[in-house]
């Protein structure tokens, strides 16, 4: 065997290796940074959210709207800024009864809204939605598939159900205005 030319194929065949090698480190390496780019760049995660301050005001509307990198539900306060508790629940189920509700979707959010949908003096409804099973129409929306009242407030708390198409990163806060009014604001991201 001609040593000359066995090294020569070696050389060559270490070469064809080594720039193999460096191409797929590459690729490793783009595609981890791309994964590691948090979509949108939401970093939310979707564990449990709450502010246990409590409103003496009543919710006058439930409203929603379509991003691009989320989908909105907005509960507008006629008063002080509500509290809350968000959390991804297995069944949705009604406080206080503990009846099972249903809901669209394949992953719940229940939203406990900490204030009143009557008025606290003379205890007449002030939020009354036309179709409480639909506060929003999210027919065709990326990211909800309903917000339903789960029912009247009870002990100053509101139930909402927001069902989403699965269990995604969300955020929630508060917003004030205008005027004396505030906003609980929860945004649901389209993806991970």
């Amino acid at each position: 065997m001609n040593t000359r030319h066995f090294l020569g194929r070696s050389a060559r065949t270490a070469a064809v290796l080594v720039v193999g090698l460096m191409c797929t480190i590459g690729a490793v390496s783009a595609a981890s940074t791309a994964d590691a780019a948090p979509y949108c760049g939401i970093v939310w995660g979707s564990l449990e959210k709450s502010n246990n301050q409590m409103s003496p005001a009543a919710i006058s509307s439930v409203r929603g709207g379509r991003h691009d990198c989320f989908d909105r539900m907005v509960v507008d306060v006629a008063g002080p800024v509500a509290g809350y508790h968000v959390a991804y629940v297995a069944e949705l189920l009604d406080d206080p009864t503990g009846a099972p509700v249903s809901l669209r979707g394949g992953a719940k959010l229940d939203v406990a809204v900490r204030a009143h949908t009557e008025d606290v003096n003379t205890g007449s409804q002030v939020f009354k939605p036309a179709n409480p099973n639909e506060l929003v129409n999210v027919t065709g929306w990326t990211t909800f598939r309903q917000i339903k009242l789960v029912g009247p407030s009870f002990e100053g708390v509101t139930q909402i159900g927001l069902g989403v198409r699965a269990r995604l990163p969300f955020r929630v806060f508060t917003l004030t205005g205008p005027g004396s009014m505030t906003r609980l604001v929860i945004d649901v991201a389209h993806r991970w």
